[in-house]
């Protein structure tokens, strides 16, 4: 009997994901209702009959994946017990102290950075403290795994943690744990007091700006650094999208409308969906035009696509990099019946205004962004640009930050930024967008590897 429940809890699931709850034939039920009794019968006799005892989780998900597997990589089945952390993934979020931690050779837990905002940071956690003791309890001996697991617990429960700090100095930090909303958007690099630098040349002023993702509060994190760039004299501005895997699409539709005014964004359409054109509109645009450089590169996927593709078409933004990922598909989260979990299910494709495709389907000589300037990097520089970038976004204590002063050699450190930047710079000249006649035009990217020093 327990054999025969496990079955048709297996088979109401695959009902679920055959019906998608939409209205069908007569036809097609009896068809379904032939298939899930075929599938019922099967599972019967595996579980009765094999040679060797089955794990029933394992075979009920191993029947999803099968049927899902025939479908492309971005539909997935999502457990119930996976649905908080899916969630939190696609809302940028978890709970805790805002905290990235890594265990040394010597087994102690170092700091390897706070997380902007977050009550590790504001509590005076650092970079390069070391985890002595968690409530109490010695670190000594524990495994990062171990140590991670006692800091976590409970919204607005406290946990103390005692460090050591790089200067040899002890102290005891108390927090509440709470919920963590990740930064996804960055500066250039960091200034004496953590705060991002948003300029990447002094003179003329060239604005830049990261984004990491688009989560729910991307385009509210862009808008308050463009508003403050603008304030402070910017003349052209560079949006940096590489290895950006994409998230919520009305974030990058309302990003983009930030430097368009009119026309179409982007449109989405597919089998059973209808036809769906996001349009600009001049309330949603900032208030001042300027040149501007996107940056892609082939980790750049899905809104980071839309993003650079529609600023392309609108003629807003040149793009400069490598062609972007290809992954122009629009997944729905379906709850199933009785709380089985979601169905993650490609419904739709994204076109951008010019009708071209994103997505890269089988076969295809044609998808994602193809930048107007193209600058390959290799794998190891590649390395040595994500090295870079690691190193600024981490919080030091004053007087230990990486110095980001430029150092002769021919080789820079991100290839791709230093052609976006010195377009930008001929672009400004030419269109006499106040650059100075007189004096060395200032800009702030390293030539080579920046010299840093590991706190210890």
């Amino acid at each position: 009997m327990k054999r025969e429940r496990l079955a048709w809890a297996v088979s109401l699931m695959l009902v679920t994901l055959v019906a998608f709850r939409t209205s069908r034939s007569m036809a097609t039920h009896d068809d379904d209702y032939t298939f899930v009794r075929t599938l019922i019968d099967i599972h019967h006799q595996v579980s009765s009959n094999y040679v060797e005892p089955v794990d029933e989780t394992k075979l009920q998900q191993a029947a999803i994946d099968g049927m899902l597997g025939q479908l492309d990589p971005f539909t997935n089945y999502i457990p119930p017990a996976k649905k908080e952390d899916f969630d939190r993934m696609l809302e940028g979020t978890f709970k805790g102290v805002g905290i990235q931690l890594d265990q040394l050779e010597n087994g102690n837990i170092e700091v390897v950075t706070p997380i902007e905002g977050s009550p590790a940071f504001r509590a005076g956690v650092m970079a390069g403290d070391v985890i002595l003791k968690v409530n109490g309890d010695q670190t000594a001996g524990l495994k990062l795994a171990d140590v991670i697991k006692k800091i976590t617990g409970e919204l607005g429960s406290e946990v103390k943690l005692n460090v050591k700090h790089p200067t040899g100095e002890e102290a005891e930090i108390v927090m509440k744990r709470e919920e963590i909303v990740l930064p996804t958007v960055k500066g250039y690099s960091r200034k004496q007091d953590n705060t991002w630098n948003y300029f990447v040349s002094a003179k003329p002023k060239v604005g830049y700006l990261r984004i990491t993702q688009f989560t729910p509060t991307t385009y509210d994190q862009v808008k308050e650094a463009m508003t403050a760039m603008l304030k402070d004299g910017m003349q052209g501005f560079i949006l940096d999208l590489r290895f950006n895997p994409g998230g919520q699409l009305d974030q990058a539709v309302k990003i983009v409308n930030l430097f368009v005014p009119e026309g179409t964004i982007v449109v989405t359409k597919g089998r059973n969906r209808p036809e769906d054109i996001k349009k600009a509109t001049k309330e949603g645009a900032l208030p001042s035009t300027f040149p501007m450089i996107v940056l892609v590169n082939e980790h750049s996927a899905s809104a980071s696509e839309i993003v650079a593709g529609s600023l392309m078409d609108n003629k807003r933004a040149v793009v400069v990099g490598q062609r972007s990922y290809g992954k122009g598909s629009v997944q729905e989260l379906i709850p199933l019946d009785g709380n089985n979990g979601e169905l993650k299910m490609t419904v739709a494709y994204y076109y951008l205004p010019s009708g071209r495709l994103v997505h890269k389907k089988k076969d295809a000589k044609d998808w994602g962004v193809e930048p107007q300037i193209v600058v390959p990097m290799d794998e190891e520089q590649e390395k040595r640009m994500l090295k870079d970038r690691y190193e600024q976004d981490l919080f030091h204590r004053a007087g230990t930050q990486p110095s980001t002063k430029p150092v002769a050699s021919t080789q820079p450190i991100d290839p791709q930024l230093t052609r976006a930047v010195d377009a930008m710079l001929a672009t400004l000249i030419f269109q006499n967008q106040g650059v100075p006649t007189t004096g060395p035009v200032q800009v702030l990217i390293p030539a080579t590897q920046p010299a840093t020093k590991k706190a210890e």
